[in-house]
C-alpha cells in the first residue's frame, strides 16, 4: 500500500506536469494566432496567380507547358508533410496512415517520398521507400526562399522527366476544432477550363511567356499554401491535446487528494485510538 510520502510525491509530479500542459497550451494557442495571419496574408496572392493563369488557359486554345501536359507515368513522388514534434495527439499517425495507404498503390520501385519535417524523416528513414529532397526541420519558420529553392528542386526533377507526377499529404485546417487529412495533385498542375473573363490587364510579351514565367511562381504558393495549413492543424492538434492532458492531470489531482486525505485521516485515526488506549491501560 502507498504511504503518505509516496502519495505526496506523486501529488507533486502530477501537479508540476498540469503546469507544463497549460504553458505548452498557451504557446501553441499563442502560434496557433500568429501562424493563422501569416496564412491569411499569403491568400490573396495564391488566388490572384490562379485567376490569372484561368483567364490565360481560358483565353488560349494552344496555350500549354510542360507543368500542365500530362504524360505516362513511370515514377512517382509523394510529398507527405508532418510536423517536426510530438504532442499534438494523433496528428502525425493520422498523416502517416494516408501517406501509407496511398503509397500502397504504387510498386517500390516507381515511388518515392519527399518528407516534410522531422517526423516524417524519421518514420521513413528505415522504410522501404526511396526519400529525397527532405525537410527535416521547418516548424512553420521556413523562409519563402527555402520554399521556392525546394520547389524549384521537384520542378527541374519533373521537366527532366525523372518524375511523371507529384503528390502531396497534408492536413488541411478548417477549424480549430475540424481538420482532414488532404491528397492532392502537385504536378503536372491541373485547372479547370473556364471561360475567360475581359482581364483588367494587358499582357506583354505575349501570354506564352508570362505563363511560364508564373506557374512556378504559383507553385510555390501552393507549396506555402500546403506548409501554413499543415503547421496550423499542428497547432490546433496540440492546442487539444495539451488541453486534454491537462483535464486528466486535474481529475488525477483530485483523486490523489482524496486517496491522501483517507490515509491522513486513517492515521489520525488510529493514533487518536492508540492514545486512547494508552490512556485507559493507566488507569
Amino acid at each position: 500500500m502507498a504511504t503518505l510520502r509516496d502519495i505526496r510525491r506523486q501529488l507533486h509530479s502530477v501537479k508540476n506536469i498540469e503546469k507544463i500542459t497549460q504553458a505548452m497550451e498557451m504557446v501553441a494557442a499563442s502560434r496557433l494566432r500568429r501562424a493563422q495571419n501569416k496564412a491569411e496574408a499569403s491568400i490573396p496572392y495564391y488566388l490572384k496567380l490562379k485567376e490569372i493563369l484561368d483567364n490565360l488557359l481560358g483565353g488560349s486554345e494552344d496555350l500549354t507547358h510542360p507543368l500542365i501536359t500530362p504524360r505516362k507515368v513511370k515514377k512517382t513522388a509523394v510529398i507527405v508533410v508532418a510536423g517536426d514534434r510530438g504532442l499534438c495527439g494523433s496528428y502525425n499517425q493520422a498523416v502517416f496512415n494516408a501517406a501509407d495507404k496511398f503509397l500502397q498503390k504504387f510498386n517500390l520501385n516507381e515511388v518515392e517520398v519527399i518528407p516534410v519535417g522531422r517526423k516524417a524523416v524519421n518514420h521513413y528513414a528505415a522504410g522501404k521507400y526511396q526519400t529525397a529532397h527532405a525537410i527535416p526541420v521547418w516548424g512553420g519558420k521556413i523562409t519563402h526562399e527555402e520554399i521556392h529553392a525546394f520547389t524549384h528542386a521537384i520542378i527541374e526533377r519533373y521537366l527532366k522527366e525523372e518524375l511523371d507526377e507529384v503528390w502531396v499529404i497534408y492536413t488541411h485546417f478548417v477549424s480549430l476544432a475540424k481538420r482532414s487529412i488532404v491528397i492532392d495533385k502537385f504536378l503536372n498542375i491541373e485547372f479547370e477550363k473556364k471561360e475567360a473573363r475581359p482581364p483588367n490587364y494587358i499582357l506583354e510579351p505575349n501570354a506564352y511567356d508570362i505563363f511560364a514565367e508564373i506557374l512556378p511562381r504559383y507553385s510555390s504558393a501552393k507549396i506555402s499554401s500546403v506548409l501554413n495549413e499543415a503547421y496550423l492543424s499542428e497547432l490546433a492538434a496540440r492546442i487539444f491535446s495539451m488541453r486534454a492532458a491537462t483535464k486528466n492531470s486535474e481529475e488525477m489531482i483530485t483523486s490523489l487528494t482524496l486517496v491522501r486525505n483517507k490515509i491522513r485521516q486513517s492515521s489520525i485515526t488510529r493514533e487518536l485510538i492508540e492514545i486512547t488506549s494508552g490512556a485507559e491501560s493507566l488507569k
